[in-house]
């Protein structure tokens, strides 16, 4: 196997369990989908842990993970959060995934456009994803409005200037 195409293969591993996470959603299976989203996000760092190791990353792939990451960590949260939770608010439900969503996205336009050494800028999409998942564990122990909050304060912090250092 040609070592160049590894770290592509676990983004679409990555882009795979997002899909699945929204097919398990479909079928009310929370639980199942919160963990396809966290494998999801195991994939996400392995896959640029694999491309810097054998220094093999490319424009190609830096697409392809945003691509996925917006299906694994953007959408597929999005549809759960809606889903499990926030159907019952209606149109404020809606806006407050369609905010989280489209604050994903848009945190990866600019991290496709704008290099930083040492830090991010803004919270990363795969971690506003992963938090939705886990707290979709929790959807029968935490008030309703509490994931309204949760969506909007992630979105806003997707988009927000703040620099969290890499780890």
């Amino acid at each position: 196997m040609n070592i160049r195409i590894l770290p592509s293969l676990f983004t679409v591993g990555n882009l795979i369990f997002g899909i699945m996470s929204i097919l398990y959603v479909l079928s009310e299976e929370y639980a199942l989908s919160s963990i396809m989203i966290i494998i999801s996000m195991i994939l996400d760092v392995l896959d640029g842990r694999i491309a810097r190791r054998f220094d093999v990353s490319s424009d190609f792939g830096k697409e392809l993970d945003s691509l996925a990451d917006v299906v694994s960590f953007g959408v597929a949260p999005a549809i759960l959060l809606y889903t499990q939770v926030l159907s019952e608010y209606s149109g404020l439900g809606l806006a407050a995934i369609l905010w989280f969503a489209v604050a994903g996205a848009l945190r990866l336009a600019r991290f496709n456009v704008k290099t930083t050494k040492g830090y991010y800028q803004g919270l990363p999409i795969t971690v506003a994803g992963s938090i939705i998942a886990v707290l979709s564990f929790m959807a029968n122990l935490i008030p309703s409005p509490v994931f309204l909050i949760c969506a909007a304060i992630l979105g806003y912090l997707m988009i927000s200037t703040i620099r969290i250092p890499k780890i």
